[in-house]
């Protein structure tokens, strides 16, 4: 009898459900996107219930296209949004708040006041930096602002829980109190070295272990299905990982040194460092790649722009320039350059390698011959000069230059904003067939998880689309980077 993995890629817009076969083939997928709440200025949430009928459907839309039923699904595999936090009542799945979103800028103030005593002892023991984008601040805001997250406080019976420990929790029918390293280490209340809740940190972010879930591996058991619309009662979930992590996994970066960036909402370029905490002095992250049962845990360094697929975005529902996001490629080609037209897409913060969360966008170096050309040029010049930044302090951090860079997510299959990154990282862009390398990392982890798959059978599972070299004169890159620095520097003084 065939077995199938059924993988579930909870992101910040939307939720994508996909079937894998034991050959690693895809069968079938299916998307929904959810609404998002933006509560006031800087603030985002989502409504958790929206989240769990976005994958619902996804899923049995899979298996419909599949032909399949939820027997046939023999395990599951997770990768989420990192860093949003849900908060749950244990004895009854009432949920208390709206979700608190990675991208919310809420705990600002706290954050700023919290920095100087306590920024060197979180980077220390979580390997990231005191950021409104961890979700230690948001869990303390919740605590000290919401009624009744209080009085479950109180009462232990609060849950706290990233987003794969709210699905894990759904799917189970809270039988599984669960979540991945990789997801812990997001946090900023797991030790990266003992892999546990750090009880100094609980302390400072006013919670304790009874609110938390177990810590496990990211390919582990995490219970199995009960009482579920698209998974039988036999249906295990085998595979846990963040949505970063996952893409990293995704991509088959097995060995130290392989490196990937995700073009999603945000962009994210992960090294991995083997079983190596690499501690940055450039304003990068260490953090959990992934950990599989009974072996090593792996590292990795870490950098995110906040914006990336977002800023796309904007300029269709905020400016209304373009109508689909598919349309700004031929747009931004029209022109050869942004004619000095810059964009700083800070619309969240600023992140990696500056960490400047009161950062606001800017669009500078407008004249009356600018066009909404240039706009969409420099939009696609910002999304790559962003990860450039990134980059040049991870191989400062290494001491030695990236060989190539594997990239994935919805934007990577715009050929020019990869052929305009090549340009900028002046290293090879590697493009896989499957760019949707986030969940298939996932179903990759519950096929290790459940022994369907050893990580030699996935190396042989993936295959490359395109690459791309570098095509700019040194000349020129050194002329554009001035200009960006200008431009970021501007953000930064006037934040």
């Amino acid at each position: 009898m065939k077995k199938y993995i059924m993988a579930l890629d909870q992101g910040t817009t939307g939720s994508n459900v996909v079937i894998m076969d034991q050959g690693g083939s895809l069968v079938a997928s299916s998307d929904r996107d959810f609404h998002q709440i933006f509560p006031q200025a800087g603030w985002v949430e989502h409504n958790p219930v929206d989240i769990w009928n976005s994958i619902e459907n996804s899923a049995q839309e899979a298996l419909k296209k599949a032909g399949l039923s939820a027997a046939d699904i023999y395990t599951i595999g997770i990768t989420n949004q990192r860093e949003t936090v849900v908060a749950w009542r244990k004895s009854t799945s009432q949920i208390l708040h709206n979700a608190i979103v990675w991208q919310c800028r809420r705990t600002s103030d706290m954050c700023k006041k919290l920095k100087p005593k306590w920024s060197k002892i979180i980077k220390d023991k979580t390997g990231l930096v005191l950021d409104p984008y961890f979700s230690g601040t948001k869990m303390r805001w919740l605590v000290e602002n919401i009624p009744a997250v209080q009085t479950a406080l109180k009462e232990k019976d609060l849950a706290f829980g990233t987003i794969d420990t709210f699905l894990l929790w759904k799917l189970t029918q809270g039988k599984s109190y669960l979540t991945d390293v990789s997801n812990a280490s997001r946090t900023m209340v797991m030790n990266l070295k003992t892999l546990d809740w750090d009880d100094q940190l609980l302390k400072l972010f006013k919670i304790n272990r009874t609110c938390l879930p177990e810590i496990k591996s990211s390919a582990d058991d995490f219970g199995t299905v009960y009482n579920c619309k698209f998974a039988s009662n036999q249906t295990t979930i085998n595979g846990v990982a963040g949505d970063q992590q996952s893409a990293l996994f995704g991509q088959t970066c097995f060995s130290t040194g392989d490196s990937k960036c995700t073009f999603g909402t945000g962009s994210f370029i992960l090294m991995n460092t083997g079983n190596k905490i690499i501690k940055s002095k450039f304003g990068l992250l260490s953090t959990v790649a992934w950990k599989i049962k009974n072996e090593k845990v792996t590292y990795a360094l870490e950098g995110g722009a906040f914006v990336c697929g977002a800023a796309i975005g904007w300029l269709r529902d905020g400016l209304g320039i373009i109508s689909a996001s598919s349309e700004i490629e031929k747009l931004a080609a029209q022109v050869t350059n942004s004619d000095g037209v810059e964009f700083v897409p800070t619309l969240t913060g600023l992140g990696a390698p500056y960490w400047c969360p009161e950062a606001r966008g800017e669009i500078t170096g407008l004249t009356r011959g600018s066009t909404k050309a240039h706009i969409a040029r420099a939009t696609l010049e910002a999304m790559a000069l962003q990860n450039a930044d990134i980059l040049q302090a991870m191989q400062k951090d290494l001491k030695k230059k990236m060989k190539f860079l594997r990239v994935d997510g919805g934007a990577s299959e715009n050929n020019l904003l990869m052929q305009i990154q090549s340009d900028y990282l002046q290293t090879r862009v590697v493009r896989p067939v499957m760019i949707e390398t986030t969940v298939a990392g996932a179903a990759y982890l519950a096929g290790i998880g459940s022994g369907l798959w050893t990580m030699k059978d996935l190396q042989k599972i993936t295959q490359i689309d395109r690459q791309f070299t570098a095509q700019i004169s040194p000349r020129d890159l050194n002329q554009r980077l001035i200009s960006w620095k200008k431009a970021i520097r501007k953000v930064r003084i006037t934040a």
